[in-house]
């Protein structure tokens, strides 16, 4: 599962191949959750509020980019690495 991006302890990642619909998943601690692209709705898992709010702020910023990176691990290829949050 190749890490996108990572910003205060917080791992974007992706899943080659992954199912519908377009998300990506988030690690921060002890905690994951699946958030998807096109709502930024979480659809499994949970997050602590701060760190849902960093994730969708930085998800808001960078959806094109998301979206182009859903693409190629559908395609098996490597995804693009996106910048962290600042």
């Amino acid at each position: 599962m190749p890490t996108i991006s990572m910003f205060y302890g917080i791992i974007i990642r992706m899943f080659f191949d992954d199912h519908s619909p377009a998300h990506f998943h988030v690690a921060y601690g002890e905690f994951q959750a699946k958030i998807t692209i096109e709502s930024l709705e979480i659809i499994d898992g949970n997050l602590p509020n701060r760190t849902l709010a960093l994730v969708l702020e930085w998800a808001a910023f960078h959806r094109n980019e998301l979206r182009e990176d859903w693409n190629l691990c559908r395609q098996k290829q490597q995804p693009k690495k996106i910048h962290p949050l600042e």
